[in-house]
This record gives structure tokens, C-alpha cells and sequence, in this order.
């Protein structure tokens, strides 16, 4: 379990920017340079509307051509004065859909110097997947991306994108040929284009991945309908069953009706109905296991293609950690040794959870800068809020919770009870008991520097009881001073704490 191992990420990289230019919004992404994460440095929109009565016209929407034109003058400015160097600009289904879209792009390659690549069907297709990729290595199934002027799909299976497919449906050309968005007319049109991409029907039973701004909107509403007690959008994930449900509701449901839903824009109401119709339709044929909701799509699969092999190969989540690790923590990261030390308390354990344990290792010790009376909560809120990938709700619901657990929280708290009951089993709620019981006894032990706890040696007996063996003569290991962790930890176990001397330990 070495994460030292593992290249570091390059911080002293420019930064990478990327300006996507789409069917209704023109929008510039920074990312910090020289990492595996795509962590944004500057994020800003501007709404231009191009593909608004494409359908009709065949042409951009003159206003919004010009706003899009004003836009990425500004962009591109701003990339220069942030000191990016690589400045990707891509379009999509507008502008490559328009009789007037290569015009449109010498002009923006005219008067900003900057070559646009304007991305096919295709293409944008498995930029969107490749960007769920960034955030979910393994992930398997159907990454559908609705934007405003196309909906794009592409299969993965054993991290290969074996079928793709684009249709000119995004919401705006959708509700155009609909005639304003009724119902049964929009079912009828997706029902007969999707039908052209018989390989969806082999996704039945994976996942279906849903990328784009309508749809992270349409997750707002599902939870707040469900009370959901994680506003954390990323890899928020419904069974088949109950998506099938809520989405037949929503369609059928005034945007009004929206108006109380938490962080939900008003722009973005209108389209509700619709986007719940688009992804409705696909969920009937695809016929997933779960419908997963991915803030990551083109932009984040645009940053990974551009990541040299070293950083690609990484595992994102273990990246993330190991960056925060480095950046607050108060010695060398050591987080592989704690994990290693603290193992033996957790037999035959799968990979997925040794992984997460891993986590919660590398960053156990980068809150000791808060306050103590309120370390364990800020600990927790951060850890279940900070947008971390390559992470499902449940997973970091356990991650925060043994984080909380390592600060000393409170059993009792009612964050506590909302948090375990994303978990939804009791013994992953006793893991991270005992997963921050043995992280607050290792940086008891060790006051937090590395190579002290690999000195000591922690075991779960046969016969009922934990033992901490500990190097004798050496006034570090005084088991005194650990005496009440060590009991916690017992506790947490459910085994009879015992402290050990060896002359011998002392020696190796």
C-alpha cells in the first residue's frame, strides 16, 4: 500500500485552460497544471445561446454569435494574464451543425490567434466519456451527455469505448422539433433515433452515466424530493427503479414547481420537464442497473487526454488525498505507513475498502491546524463536501465519518446518524469506528511524524484481545501516555486492550 511510490504531481506546472464553446454557454475552465486531478482554478460562463433556432435556420443565432465572439476575446485574455500556456478551445454541436460554423471559426481563430478544434459527434462523445473516466477509472456502461445542441453516447466496457453515437437532440434542438417541448411529440423523436443505436441495450444491468448541466439540475430536484441528506452532486446515484419513478414525475411537473429546490438555477427550471423526458427515455431502453449523475463530462475528458502516462495511470481519489496531505499536513506524507501498520485489525479485506482505508490514512492528520473544540466537525464537513473523485456517496460518507472518528467526535451527534445512513449497513459504520480509533492512537503515539508507528507493531489475537507491542527503554514508547487511546480503540474493536514491551522490538 505505498503511495510514495506513486509519481508527484508537478506543482510548479502553468496551468491548464480549457474554453468550450457549446450550443448555449461559451465557458472557461483553469485547471491547476501538473496534477492528476483536474482541480479548477477559475470557472466562468458566459450564457450566448448559438444553437438557439438552429433547427429552423440552419444558421448560429446572430446575437449570441456575437456575445460568443465578445466572449472568447475575454477568455483568452484572462488565460493570458493567469499565465496558461496550453489553451485548448473546442466546439461542438453548434458550431460544427451550422452552415455558418466554419465561418465562425476563422473568425474567433482571426481575431484571438488560437486554433479552435471543432469536436464531431463522435468525438465529443467520448471526450465526455474519457471524462467520466478521469473521475471513475472502472467505470462501466453508458455515458449519455446532453448538452443544448446534441446527445452524445458512448459505451465503456474494460475501460475501451466500443460504441459511440450523436444525435442533434440536445435540450434547445429537442424542444424546437417537439414544438416547445410536448411530451409525447419529444418521446416520439428520441424513441426513433435512439432505436438507430441498438448497442445501448447492451448496458442493461451496468450503469448509466448522465453528464451535462441539465441533468445535474434534474439531481437537484431528485434530491430534494428524496430529502437526500448529501448535497454533493458528483456520482449522486439512483437504482433504475426509483430514477424510472421520479423521472415520469418530473416530466410531468410545471417548472414552477421547482422554484424551492435548493442551488437550482432559474434558467435551468424551463428545461426540467424536457431533460427528465431525454433521460427517461434512455433509461426504458438502456434498462441500467443505476442511473449515475457525473458533474465531469467534455472539459474534464479534454484535461486527461492532455495528461502525460505517469500522472494518467494514477488512481484520482489517492491523488487528491496525497496532494492535501503535502499541502496541510504537518510532516512528510506517511500515510502507506499508518495504513500498513494499522492492517492487521482488518482481515481478509477486499481491495475497495483497503483503498478507502488507504485514504483516510493519507489525510488523517490534515485537520490539526482547527480548532480542537470544533476539529472533528469541520474535519467531517470537509471530507463529505470537498469535490474528491473517484468516490460514491456512500464511500464518502464512511470516509468522513472515520475522519470525524480519528478528531474524537461525538457518537451521538446527529451528523453521525445522517451520514451512517448513507452507509446503509451497520458494519461499515463500526469500520470507521475502528479505522478512527486507530488513527488517533497512531498519531498519539507518533505526535504525527513518519517513521515512528512502523517502529511498533499492532495485532488482533486469537483470544479476545488487541495488543500494541512497544520497543522497551526507549522513552517515546511510554504506553502511559496512550494508555486511554488504546482503550478506545478496544472499545471500538470489542477486544481487551493490551500493551506490550519487547526488548527485542527495541532492537530491529
Amino acid at each position: 500500500m505505498n503511495t510514495e511510490s506513486r509519481p508527484p504531481n508537478r506543482i510548479d506546472a502553468p496551468p491548464v485552460g480549457i474554453i468550450d464553446i457549446g450550443s448555449n454557454s461559451v465557458r472557461l475552465v483553469v485547471y491547476r497544471g501538473g496534477a492528476r486531478i483536474p482541480v479548477p482554478l477559475f470557472n466562468e460562463k458566459a450564457v450566448c445561446a448559438l444553437g438557439q433556432g438552429l433547427g429552423a435556420s440552419g444558421h448560429l443565432n446572430p446575437e449570441g454569435r456575437a456575445l460568443a465572439l465578445a466572449a472568447v476575446g475575454r477568455f483568452v485574455a484572462l488565460g493570458v494574464a493567469m499565465g496558461v500556456e496550453r489553451l485548448h478551445v473546442l466546439a461542438t454541436a453548434a458550431v460544427r451543425d451550422a452552415t455558418d460554423g466554419a465561418a465562425f471559426v476563422r473568425e474567433l481563430e482571426q481575431a484571438n490567434r488560437i486554433t479552435v478544434t471543432v469536436l464531431d459527434g463522435p468525438d465529443e462523445a467520448r471526450r465526455a466519456a474519457l471524462g467520466v473516466q478521469c473521475a471513475v477509472p472502472c467505470a462501466e456502461g453508458v455515458v449519455a451527455d446532453l448538452g443544448g445542441g446534441s446527445l452524445d453516447l458512448c459505451r465503456i466496457a474494460e475501460r475501451t469505448f466500443t460504441d459511440v453515437a450523436s444525435f442533434p437532440l440536445g435540450l434547445l434542438r429537442l424542444e424546437e422539433a417537439s414544438g416547445g417541448g410536448v411530451r409525447a411529440d419529444a418521446e416520439r423523436i428520441l424513441d426513433d433515433a435512439l432505436a438507430e443505436a441498438p448497442w445501448l441495450r447492451q448496458g442493461n444491468g451496468q450503469s448509466l452515466y448522465a453528464v451535462g448541466g441539465a441533468w445535474r439540475a434534474l439531481a437537484r430536484v431528485c434530491m430534494a424530493r428524496m430529502s437526500y441528506p448529501l448535497r454533493v452532486l458528483d456520482n449522486f446515484t439512483l437504482p433504475t427503479l426509483d430514477a424510472a419513478a421520479m423521472l415520469d414525475e418530473i416530466a410531468g411537473t410545471p417548472p414552477k414547481e421547482f422554484a424551492q429546490v435548493p442551488g437550482l438555477s432559474k434558467k435551468r427550471m424551463a428545461a426540467l420537464p424536457l431533460a427528465a423526458v431525454a433521460l427517461d427515455r434512455l433509461v426504458r431502453i438502456v434498462r441500467p442497473r443505476r442511473v449515475v449523475f457525473s458533474v465531469y463530462g467534455v472539459r474534464e475528458g479534454q484535461f486527461m487526454a492532455g495528461l502525460p502516462d505517469d500522472l494518467r495511470e494514477q488512481d484520482p481519489l489517492l491523488a487528491s488525498m496525497t496532494v492535501m496531505a503535502r499541502q496541510a499536513g504537518r510532516f512528510r506524507a506517511h500515510g502507506d505507513e499508518v495504513a500498513d501498520w494499522m492492517a492487521p485489525l482488518f482481515p481478509a479485506e477486499p481491495p475497495e475498502l483497503r483503498r478507502l482505508r488507504l485514504a483516510v490514512c493519507i489525510i488523517g492528520d490534515i485537520f490539526w491546524s482547527e480548532h480542537p473544540d470544533y476539529r472533528a466537525e469541520q474535519a467531517f464537513h470537509r471530507v463529505l463536501r470537498l469535490p474528491f473523485m473517484g468516490l460514491d456517496h456512500r464511500d464518502r460518507a464512511a470516509l468522513a465519518l472515520s475522519v470525524y472518528h480519528r478528531y474524537g467526535g461525538s457518537l451521538d451527534a446527529d451528523l453521525v446518524q445522517r451520514a451512517e445512513s448513507l452507509l446503509d449497513d451497520p458494519a461499515r459504520a463500526r469500520r470507521t469506528r475502528i479505522i478512527g480509533a486507530a488513527l488517533r492512537l497512531a498519531h498519539t503515539l507518533s505526535g504525527g511524524a513518519p517513521g515512528v508507528v512502523g517502529q511498533t507493531r499492532l495485532e488482533r489475537a486469537p483470544a479476545g484481545s488487541v495488543t500494541l507491542t512497544l520497543p522497551a527503554g526507549n522513552p517515546l514508547f511510554d504506553g502511559r501516555f496512550i494508555q486511554r487511546r488504546m482503550e478506545k480503540l478496544g472499545r471500538a474493536l470489542d477486544l481487551t486492550p493490551i500493551i506490550a514491551m519487547d526488548s527485542g522490538l527495541a532492537m530491529e
